[in-house]
């Protein structure tokens, strides 16, 4: 047989297992993993001796402002951060303009994208309440990855862009929903069995302390976090899995911050309940104390809090409470993230540094190679119903991978960022274990930090609710 790719001697990782063989490639898939060399020549072959190969990295959470504030990143961009970064597939967020509300916006998004991905893609669809409750089930028919829903947040009539704080008597625009609106979006989001995931922040009681914090004229970090506190995180994840409990919905808390968030999750789970949660990178990696020498760059929501809570950040993921790991990339420009740290809007660069990061865990022995394997491949995969095609090293799976050079040493730098925007946290970290392949359905993506192709992503929808993690 005439192979595709075939990719020798590479040192294979699961969650499950570590193993020496070969992986042949035919039409984008798997067609055979062998220790023994097997007949037959390949258009491109790949010697992965010394190196480790996953499978394909997956980043769940990413902001690539396309269409709408395309001038701070799109998705040609962000899609090759991603492939720089040894990702094979990113699922974008639905708050865009317009946003991903209805089966025709997510067929008019996907063809969008799909003109400009270096990677795979799939799709989130937004919850607006009862703007678009009516549009939840044919949203789950073209094929969302999940549906998100941004808890506290005001909507603007016009564009259906998020309002992060909202201020009674504004113009243009639809309220917070109540309670009774979110628990009717966890009803019709159950009927689907896909996932219901919540950007978990109270906004009545940020609203508050935003205005009390900003009287005392203060505007440093301390000031700021007190204003968003991890009690605003705990309310909001305790009343979601309250309703999640009574409307059986597959309830998936984003972005966890806190302590008090991971201990929340963990009884649920304890319980029996289907409550699953992700963090990312600046949890992980930064606390307040940063602040002093990072600047507005490292500021998020939800804030990046205490020593404690990454504390107990990196025990939720060591004891699986935290299924996975990913960037929320969301970047703004160089000047909109200058000035007065109340008024500079929230996120920053991520996709490309999220591998380089977690790898760097492995080196440091905060996890293993095989727990990176699941927290940035298996697990997501398996919570959004696209294993095995994604997230898997096994015969019939999509041909994706991400191999691996941990005695690779490199420093990020902001410059080298392959997104619009350069704004990162992380400008200077040094890090031990860099992606140097990135394999998309066999097609060699990325190599030594260099694009070689052009867009080639697809569309990658669920699978039927029962092969669903």
């Amino acid at each position: 047989m005439k192979w595709d790719h075939v990719i020798y001697n590479g040192n294979i990782v699961t969650p499950e297992d570590e193993y020496q063989a070969n992986i042949y490639i035919k039409d984008g898939k798997i067609v055979s993993i062998s220790a023994e060399e097997l007949d037959g020549g390949a258009e491109e072959t790949t010697d992965a001796s010394g190196l480790y190969v996953l499978p394909g990295l997956i980043d769940s959470h990413v902001h690539s402002r396309d269409g709408g504030s395309t001038y701070k990143e799109d998705f040609y961009h962000s899609t090759k951060a991603a492939a720089a970064g040894g990702i094979t597939t990113v699922f974008e967020m639905p708050n865009t303009n317009p946003p991903v509300n209805n089966a025709e916006n997510f067929q008019n998004q996907s063809d969008n994208l799909k003109k400009k991905a270096h990677v795979d893609f799939a799709l989130w669809g937004i919850c607006l309440g009862d703007i678009n409750l009516k549009d939840l089930q044919g949203l789950d028919r073209s094929g969302v990855i999940g549906f998100k829903y941004f808890w506290g947040y005001a909507v603007n009539k016009k564009t259906f862009q998020l309002i992060y704080n909202y201020e009674e008597g504004m113009k243009d625009v639809i309220p917070p929903c109540n309670d009774g609106e979110v628990y009717q979006m966890l009803e019709e989001v159950a009927k689907t069995e896909k996932t219901f995931a919540i950007h978990a922040e109270n906004s009545d009681l940020i609203n508050y302390l935003t205005k009390k914090m900003k009287d005392t004229g203060k505007n440093d970090y301390e000031t700021v976090l007190a204003s968003r506190p991890n009690l605003a995180e705990e309310m909001t994840i305790e009343a979601g899995i309250a309703m999640a409990k009574k409307t059986g919905t597959r309830l998936h808390i984003l972005h966890v911050s806190s302590a008090e968030g991971v201990d929340l999750i963990s009884k649920a789970q304890e319980e029996g309940y289907p409550i699953t949660a992700e963090t990312c990178p600046h949890y992980l990696f930064l606390t307040n104390e940063d602040y002093e020498n990072i600047g507005p760059s490292m500021k998020v929501y939800p804030l990046v809090k205490f020593k404690k809570d990454q504390e107990r950040l990196w025990e939720g993921i060591s004891n699986g409470v935290l299924s996975f790991v990913c960037s929320d990339h969301a970047p703004h420009t160089e000047e909109e993230k200058k000035g007065d740290l109340w008024n500079v809007p929230a996120g920053m660069c991520g996709v490309e540094t999220l591998a380089p990061l977690m790898l760097n865990a492995v080196s440091d022995e905060k996890i293993t190679i095989r727990q990176a394997a699941s927290l940035l491949s298996a697990n997501p995969a398996k919570q959004y119903g696209v294993y095995p095609q994604k997230g898997s090293i096994q015969v019939g799976s999509d041909a994706d991978f991400t191999i691996v050079d941990m005695n690779k040493q490199s420093v990020i730098k902001r410059e080298n960022l392959h997104s619009k925007s350069k704004v990162t946290a992380y400008d200077g970290f040094q890090v031990k274990g860099m992606p140097v392949r990135t394999i998309v359905r066999g097609t060699t993506v990325m190599k030594d930090g260099k694009i070689l192709t052009e867009p080639i992503g697809n569309l990658v929808t669920p699978g039927p609710a029962k092969v669903r993690g």
